[in-house]
């Protein structure tokens, strides 16, 4: 059921977040368009609101061409263009510059930039850079060397590699992260079990799960080359907090953190930790705060390592649907409740 108030707003915002969720129809002019559509508002009183264009059809109402409602709207435009940028970039043999990826894609160097960092959150040459870390890191636990690794994920030499900044170096991870040791903890907890691991520096995971095994596997993948340590007592104190946080909401667990993540993963991070218990936030309010994307938004809280202390769960999408919650979204609707029941000051 369409909130009609909520797309009049829209409407009159030209607020292309909503296109895609309805069109509105004109009965003077016999035209339906997308929220974003350019053309001289209409009268409250003339406008009708479908949920899709094939609604708007079949009520007798012809296309715009201004807008072109039944096709993609520019934005989704930019998304298509950005992941072929996103594919060239992954499948070229070597790299590409900006002006290269432009030619390919078909649109200008600066225009490229700007809708490929908004909507990925990087820079095509991070983006880059970032896939090919990745693709070193595959390749480490079968090579022989780091040289080889390197070599076969596309790097020209170990030069570049070595000096980029990262915890643990490639020959750390080679020997399969010599030099850093992480301490884990499992805990019974209102939502079934949580793992939480910390660093010297604090924590780097909490996790939930049903199953304590499946827990420890995912902190393995997720740490491949930290050596893992079994330390209930010592994180005792920690796993109660996060417990008692989970009963008690308002008694927020407040524990130090080691987050990794990009640049732009660590704004997203510090803004959901911003967001008050018992609020939530919209992807595209998110997104519009920190300058970026709703698609890039929501791919920073799905990487999010760290459950409940940095509280992705607080973000909804469109008419506050519970969407994309990596522990599962009873567990994000549980969490919702109980601090919808703990609202500071009540």
């Amino acid at each position: 059921m369409l909130d009609h108030d909520r797309c009049w707003e829209a409407l009159c915002a030209r607020d292309a977040r909503c296109d895609g969720e309805f069109v509105f129809a004109v009965r003077s002019t016999g035209i339906y368009c997308r929220p974003s559509c350019p053309a001289r508002r209409p009268r409250r009183d003339r406008v009708q609101f479908f949920g899709t264009a094939e609604q708007a059809e079949t009520a007798g109402f012809r296309p715009c061409r201004r807008c072109w409602p039944q096709a993609q709207s520019p934005a989704e435009q930019l998304d298509t263009l950005v992941a072929a940028a996103c594919r060239l970039l992954d499948e070229a043999p070597e790299a590409l510059t900006l002006a290269q990826l432009a030619a390919r894609i078909g649109l200008s160097p600066s225009h490229l930039a700007r809708a490929f960092k908004a909507r990925t959150g990087l820079t095509p040459r991070a983006w880059a850079a970032a896939r090919r870390r990745e693709r070193l890191q595959a390749q480490l636990p079968a090579a022989d060397n780091v040289l080889d690794a390197a070599l076969a994920a596309g790097y020209p030499s170990t030069r570049a590699l070595y000096a980029e900044a990262q915890a643990l170096s490639p020959a750390q991870r080679l020997r399969k992260g010599v030099g850093e040791t992480l301490r884990y903890a499992v805990a019974p907890c209102p939502l079934g079990l949580l793992l939480l691991a910390a660093s010297e520096r604090g924590v780097c995971a909490l996790l939930f799960g049903d199953d304590e095994p499946a827990l420890e596997q995912e902190l393995r993948e997720r740490f491949a080359a930290a050596r893992l340590q079994r330390d209930q007592a010592g994180l005792g104190d920690w796993l109660q907090a996060v417990v008692g946080q989970l009963e008690e909401p308002e008694r927020a667990a407040r524990l130090p953190l080691d987050l990794r993540g990009s640049a732009f993963q660590q704004r997203v991070w510090q803004a959901l930790q911003a967001i008050p218990p018992g609020q939530t936030r919209r992807y595209g309010e998110l997104a519009s705060t920190l300058d970026s994307h709703a698609r890039a938004v929501a791919r920073a809280c799905a990487s999010n390592p760290v459950g409940l202390l940095v509280p992705c769960h607080r973000v909804v999408g469109a008419q506050q649907a519970l969407t994309g919650y990596r522990w599962g979204l009873a567990r994000k609707a549980a969490l919702l409740a109980g601090e919808a029941r703990e609202k500071p000051g009540d």
